[in-house]
This record gives C-alpha cells, structure tokens and sequence, in this order.
C-alpha cells in the first residue's frame, strides 16, 4: 500500500513539521462505548499506513489505555509519526470496584490525581514512557488546567503548582531535546492567554473553540498566537459529533441554537454539494495559526471516512458564501480575505 502524501505544517519556531491530518487516540480508548484492543492498534496501523505524521494520546484516555495502544503500535514504526502526551494527571492503582471510570467503558484498574507540579510533570512524563514502551515523546502538553475542568477557586493552587514548578520542567526537558516541543492541551482557549503570561509555548491543543460552528477562540488567542510564534493543533473539529449529524455539541445535547446554526451551515453547504463534515474537518486550516486538524476515529472504517472527507474539493466560494450569511465570526481567515 502507497501511503499518500500529507501537507506538512511547522510546529511554532521548532524544527518539528506535522501532517495537517492527525489521529487523536482519545475514542480508541472506549469512551461511552467499548473499542476492542485489537480495533485500537488497527486504526493506529491505518492511519500510519495512510500517512498521518503525528499521534496523539494521554494518560487519562482509558486511565492508560490509549498510550498503550498507541504505544504496541509505535514501537515498531516509532520513525514514521510525531507522538505527542500529556502532563497533570498521576495515574495511581486501584480495585477495579473502587475506581472512578468516569466515561471510560473498560479503563485499565487506575484512578487520576492531578498534579502540575515539577515533580508531577516529570513523573508523568516517565510514567507515559514506561506505558508506551518508547524512549522519547516529541510534543508534551500540560492537559485539562483552567476553570472548565477545576472550577474557579479548584483551579487556583493547581494554577500555581504550574506555575511555581510544571512550567519549569517542562523548560528543562525541552531545552535538554529531550523533547522537541511544549504546550498545553484544554476546551477552553482563556487558559491559553494566561499561559503566555508564564513564558512561552511552541503548540496548543484547542478542542471545540476555532471550528466551522464556533471561532470564538479568534481574537484575542489565535492572533496572540501569530504574534508569538505558537501553533495550534485543533481538536473536537465536529464539536462533539453535532457537525457529522450527532446531537451533542460540547459533549452534552446541543440547544436549539447550536442545532439552528448547524441547519443554516449545513444549507450552504449542500448548496456547493459539499457534505458538511468535510467543511468542518478542512475549515480550521484556513487559520495560518493552525497547523494540523485532530479528529478521533474509533476505527479503520470510520478513519476512512474521514479521510474521504478530508479529499473533498471544497470551492473557495462555500467560505464565502458562509461569511456574507453571517455563518463565520467576523475576521476569520479565509480564502482570498476574512469573513
């Protein structure tokens, strides 16, 4: 099989590259409904297969799950994708009948502790090898920090500990090569602003905030980006399934408003024949901020799909035509202007 060529995006200033279409690993890890092992490695081998350059996984997913699947998969193909994790959460061992499974159908026997401290980070970071079975991790994202995981007054002395501790070794360990690139990976874009307070950063893992339904994340982040040299990887492009027919939208049911504005979107889009999934999956590359789009298959079949999506042609009039209805915030990237 001829794996087919990705356009490739820089990471910030780094010497990392990434193809624009990436498999995030969150699903392969059986949130709501069961994946099968087996189904998780293959949708990784297809994906590498096809030509995707960069993974992505972390600790919560499947409570350790998806790093392993991810990693049984890696380690004999470790030089054909960037991987990148996360930091913030300590997985500690548990009877399976005490564990807090949260979403996950079939999570391996741990439960999370949040912990951004220096410490924190570098066992995190020790911790994903040993799960992975890989000597190096390319992209390390602080994961889940900020008010919408925490609450306002939660969030406070984990803010701190990142402050006081996790940023600095994430500096180290990067300005060791020992990984190439650093960042955070949240829902919210807010936390993002506060984070450039603290230093700088190469990449952002944005889900559900610069999507064909919602560009609230464009001013003051995504410009703030450009000015500072950070990228941003664009996860959740369906906001929780609502722009491939689901009815969730931020991983609850959508209201009558967001359903609306679908309707209207998905209108256009029917009127250059283009299914609306295609748009919502090549629309946040418009962004010269953007450097790779990051849905999350569960399976072969359903990462195929997506990349029929993604090799659909889409006119440069379908932007357009969604800007002068009113469809895309106002100075939003598109071809030839801004909406």
């Amino acid at each position: 099989m001829t794996a087919r060529t990705f356009p490739t995006r820089r990471i910030g200033r780094t010497d990392l590259s990434v193809s624009t279409l990436g498999l995030g690993a969150a699903s392969l890890a059986g949130i709501f409904s069961a994946v099968p092992a087996e189904q998780g490695r293959a949708t990784v081998a297809h994906a590498l297969d096809q030509g995707i350059t960069y993974l992505d996984t972390a600790p919560q997913y499947g409570l350790g799950r998806s790093e392993h699947l991810v990693g049984d998969v890696l380690r004999e193909r470790r030089s054909q994708a960037l991987l990148s994790s996360k930091v913030g959460r300590l997985l500690d061992p548990v009877d399976p009948s005490q564990q807090d499974k949260g979403n996950w159908v079939d999570p391996l026997p741990f439960n999370q502790r949040y912990d951004y401290s220096y410490d924190g980070v570098m066992r995190s970071f020790e911790d994903s090898l040993q799960r992975l079975g890989l000597s190096h991790i390319d992209i390390l994202y602080v994961h889940d920090i900020g008010t919408a995981t925490h609450g306002v007054e939660g969030n406070k002395p984990l803010w701190a500990q990142l402050a006081n501790g996790g940023y600095k070794a994430l500096r180290e360990l990067k300005d060791a090569g020992t990984i190439g690139a650093i960042g955070l990976g949240v829902n919210e874009w807010e936390v993002l602003m506060d984070a450039f307070a603290l230093g700088d950063w190469d990449v952002f893992l944005l889900a559900g905030r610069y999507t064909l339904l919602e560009q609230t994340s464009l001013d003051p982040f995504m410009t703030t980006c450009l000015e500072r040299g950070a990228s941003v990887v664009v996860g959740g492009p369906f906001n929780s399934g609502i722009l491939v027919g689901g009815d969730k939208f931020n991983y609850a049911k959508a209201p009558e408003a967001i359903v609306n504005k679908v309707k209207a979107i998905a209108a256009v889009c029917a009127e250059f024949n283009v299914p609306l999934p295609a748009a919502a999956l090549q629309f946040p590359l418009t962004h010269p901020a953007v450097c790779n789009v990051l849905p999350g298959p569960r399976s072969p079949a359903e990462l195929d799909g997506i990349l029929a999506w993604w090799d659909h042609v889409i006119p440069a009039e379908l932007w357009t035509a969604l800007a002068a209805k009113g469809l895309l915030a106002p100075g939003t990237p598109i071809p030839g202007g801004t909406a």
